[in-house]
C-alpha cells in the first residue's frame, strides 16, 4: 500500500498522495512557492494508520503552488410564480492548483 494523508483545507477534506495534483481554495501564498499544511486528519505510511483527534500531531503535508484557476460557473435562479419576480446570480470560485511534494 502507498502512503497517503487526509488533509483539511478550505472547509473540505482531501485524500492526497505524493505527486498528486489538486485544486484547493485560495491560500495566502505566491505561485511557485511551497506551503506546509499541518491540518492533517489521518496519516498512513503504507502499513500503519494514525488518526488525529482532530489533527495528527507532528504531521504535515508540503504543497507546491503551481498556479491559480477558477472553478465551474454555478448559477442560482430564484423565481416567485405569478409575481413577476425572477433573479439570476452567477458565481465562479477562485482556486489554486497545487502539487503534493511530501507527506511527513
Amino acid at each position: 500500500m502507498e502512503a497517503y494523508a487526509v488533509l483539511a483545507t478550505g472547509g473540505k477534506q482531501y485524500r492526497v498522495t505524493p505527486g498528486m495534483k489538486l485544486e484547493i481554495e485560495l491560500l495566502d501564498a505566491e505561485v511557485g512557492s511551497e506551503v506546509e499544511l499541518t491540518s492533517v486528519l489521518a496519516l498512513s505510511d503504507g502499513n500503519e494508520l494514525k488518526i488525529g483527534m482532530p489533527y495528527v500531531e507532528g504531521a504535515k503535508v508540503v504543497l507546491a503552488i503551481d498556479g491559480r484557476t477558477r472553478g465551474p460557473k454555478v448559477i442560482n435562479f430564484k423565481k416567485k410564480r405569478r409575481k413577476g419576480y425572477s433573479r439570476t446570480v452567477g458565481h465562479r470560485q477562485e482556486l489554486m492548483v497545487a502539487t503534493v511534494k511530501s507527506i511527513a
